[in-house]
């Protein structure tokens, strides 16, 4: 596991927390949504520049 990976993987996690906060807020579905596509993304492409694929 290099670094990038790390991070991207700690950035998505990190996002996820955020939707779960948002959505108890009540915040607007167009925020939780786009912050869900941006957690999925890195998360990912944390996960597919893992160095078990090689």
């Amino acid at each position: 596991m290099n670094g990038t990976s790390t991070l991207l993987i700690v950035v998505g996690l990190f996002l996820a927390g955020g939707i779960y906060s948002f959505a108890k807020q009540k915040m607007p579905k167009g925020l939780i949504v786009l912050l869900s596509i941006g957690a999925a993304m890195c998360l990912v492409a944390g996960v597919l520049r893992l160095e078990v694929w090689n």
